[in-house]
């Protein structure tokens, strides 16, 4: 199943590379940033905004969150107590995590 695994990944990869475009344009090399022409960045001496990219990386951690969730709700009825308080715990360092993004205001977009 490995090796199954492995090929259709080097298989992607090939097949984007022969059958891909080549062609490189300036608007194809330029950073995306939101729909938005990017301004300053990394040696223009201004401040790169990270406000974004702590909100992608906040939305992957609560989407792997709900992602450990799906087993211990198919599996709920046959846990033991213990699975329970696990789980609580879990939620509740989750919620702590939430009230300190919250209180440092990486949710305001204003």
């Amino acid at each position: 199943m490995l090796l199954i695994a492995l090929g259709i990944g080097v298989l992607a990869v090939v097949v984007s590379a022969i059958l891909g475009p080549k062609k490189a344009s300036r608007a194809k090399l330029m950073a995306y940033e939101s729909g938005n022409d990017p301004e300053g960045g990394v040696g223009t001496g201004q401040r790169f905004p990270v406000h974004f990219y702590l909100v992608a990386m906040l939305f992957i951690v609560f989407d792997i969150e709900t992602a450990f969730f799906y087993p211990l709700a198919v599996a709920y009825q046959k846990l033991i107590p213990f699975a329970f308080f696990e789980a609580l715990t879990f939620v509740l360092l989750l919620l702590v995590g939430y009230y300190y993004i919250l209180r440092k205001g990486v949710l305001e977009w204003a």
